[in-house]
């Protein structure tokens, strides 16, 4: 009797080694970063233009943020899309992709071996683009996807990187505009389609400086702004969990959280607990007679992000997060132009909300100068808007 007593204790200590122990290896594997492989877009530039051909130069980088793993990447190959007002068919794009490792040269077939990436180190790809054929100066926008195989301890993972690279910029000296409001005159500003490689200072100095003068106050749509910041998620690279599946089917079909990758993007940022009590405070509050609940508890990011054909091309293919920090941007557009500015988010329905704006600028008077959507929802291109007060 004593022997089986002994048995049985021994064997649930063995037990209880094992389940502590998958444990342990479980909660282990979940702090592992597996394949942290960043993708920096690098630098882009039009190196050489004439008649029907065009030839586009990019540097980008691929940086392993682990601390003490090592990836591989075994593969790497790029395609493009030609954005235009006009067919595409006859334009041709040749691709080449090369490597430019610090401690290894290219092959000269073009052929991409397995290079290893060490903790903390970083390699760079040059790609260069030839595109040939008619009607060149009407292309808008290239659209470039590296696609790169990663393979580590989180095993072969493929991945894409994006560069959106503008083909056309507007004349920024072309004569304003200006649109009478209630209690401003305001001018909705063209640009280029604005992209990671833009500084959201330099785009106003480019295209608003030319016309502004003391006393002007500059606004961004919160979009464009996360889109400079390189706030995108590709949507393959979403892995939408139970919490996610389920939920999404309680919000309106018109919400960027009625998906399940969009709902994921917002647990992805402030985590599920939050989501899914925000989700249930939601319904109390609806119950009591309140809109909104939820977006109130989940936290700001949840009115601001925007599901796949939120925006303009290509970014209609993405989810667009909220900005990162509008009130830092705001205030350092003020000291390096001297001009008020805010952040907002505005739409048909003549809501205004202002993320971010500087100390000088009553939210309200915002609202009234811009409840019509001077800067439109469609493909008007014009991110910034300038807007003057009426002295009188």
């Amino acid at each position: 009797m004593a022997i089986d007593v002994l048995l049985g204790i021994v064997i649930g200590i063995i037990l209880l080694v094992m389940v502590l122990g998958a444990i342990a290896l479980d909660l282990n594997y979940r702090r592992k970063p597996g394949n942290h492989l960043e993708f920096r877009p690098g630098t882009w530039a039009i190196t050489h233009q004439e008649g029907d051909r065009l030839h586009i130069q990019g540097d980008v980088e691929l940086f392993n943020a682990t601390e003490a793993l090592e990836i591989m990447v075994p593969d790497v190959n790029a395609d493009a899309t030609l954005l235009s007002k006009a067919s595409v068919a006859d334009i041709s794009c040749q691709i080449d992709v090369i490597a430019a490792h610090d401690d290894a040269p290219p092959r000269p077939d073009g052929y991409w071996f397995p290079y290893i990436i060490k903790a903390r180190h970083r390699t760079h790809i040059k790609l260069n683009l030839h595109l040939s054929g008619p009607n060149l100066h009407r292309l808008q926008t290239l659209w470039l996807r590296l696609n790169y195989l990663t393979y580590g301890p989180g095993g072969r993972i493929p991945k894409t990187g994006h560069i959106v690279f503008p083909l056309q910029y507007p004349d920024a000296d072309a004569a304003p505009n200006w649109l009478t409001k209630d209690n401003a005159d305001v001018f909705p500003v063209k640009t280029h389609l604005l992209t990671h490689l833009d500084d959201p200072v330099e785009v106003i100095r480019r295209y608003v400086m030319p016309h502004a003068q003391s006393g002007d106050i500059i606004t961004i749509g919160e979009t464009p702004l996360a889109i400079i910041q390189g706030r995108l998620r590709d949507p393959i690279t979403v892995n939408p969990g139970w919490l996610a599946r389920r939920l999404c089917y309680w919000f309106l079909p018109t919400s960027s959280l009625a998906t399940a990758c969009g709902l994921q993007t917002l647990i992805d940022q402030v985590g599920a607990p939050r989501v899914f009590f925000a989700f249930l405070g939601g319904v109390g509050l609806r119950l009591l007679g309140q809109r909104g609940g939820f977006y109130r508890l989940a936290g700001e990011q949840a009115r601001l992000i925007d599901d796949v054909t939120g925006t303009l091309p290509p970014y209609d293919q993405f989810i667009v997060l909220g900005p990162d920090n509008p009130q830092a941007v705001v205030d350092r557009i003020q000291r390096e132009t001297g001009l008020s500015a805010a952040i907002v988010d505005v739409n048909d329905l003549q809501a205004v909300k202002v993320l971010a704006a500087t100390a000088d600028l009553p939210h309200r008077f915002l609202e009234i100068a811009l409840r019509s959507n001077p800067a439109g929802n469609a493909d008007e291109q014009t991110p910034v808007v300038l807007i003057r007060p009426r002295t009188s």
